[in-house]
């Protein structure tokens, strides 16, 4: 993306990956991080502020507290779908299936690639 000039605002990111030192980095850039807070140790809001939040941390507490970052994070979702299926054909050790693995991802590609194209085409068809 960076090659063609684009810079995103916005990253849908897996919520195991992200620390607050990355938040506050990405805030830094004026990047918006959507990913959800770990599971507290002691059972509390990982929501709730916290003493030692810098400002990028505390507005993406605030940020994916809210509907709206909820609802974000959801589309992660449509995105995971491929990779847990593509995960499912993970090449193997034996050389010769390993060719095989990567003609049926090719073609599982190119089929979900298919069946997202015709949906969101009928999906537009339905609004106009």
């Amino acid at each position: 993306m960076h090659a063609e000039g684009y810079a995103p605002s916005n990253y849908l990111v897996d919520g195991g990956f992200t620390k607050n030192d990355d938040i506050e980095w990405a805030h830094a850039k004026a990047i918006k991080l959507w990913c959800p807070p770990g599971q507290t140790r002691h059972g509390t809001d990982p929501y709730a502020p916290k003493r030692d939040d810098g400002i990028g941390v505390a507005d993406w507490r605030e940020r994916m507290k809210g509907g709206d970052g909820k609802a974000f994070y959801r589309l992660r979702a449509e995105h995971e779908c491929i990779n847990a299926h593509a995960a499912a054909w993970a090449a193997p050790a034996n050389p010769a299936r390993q060719d095989q693995g990567r003609i049926h991802l090719l073609w599982f590609a190119i089929a979900h690639n298919m069946m997202r194209f015709l949906a969101l085409h009928a999906k537009a068809q339905v609004a106009a």
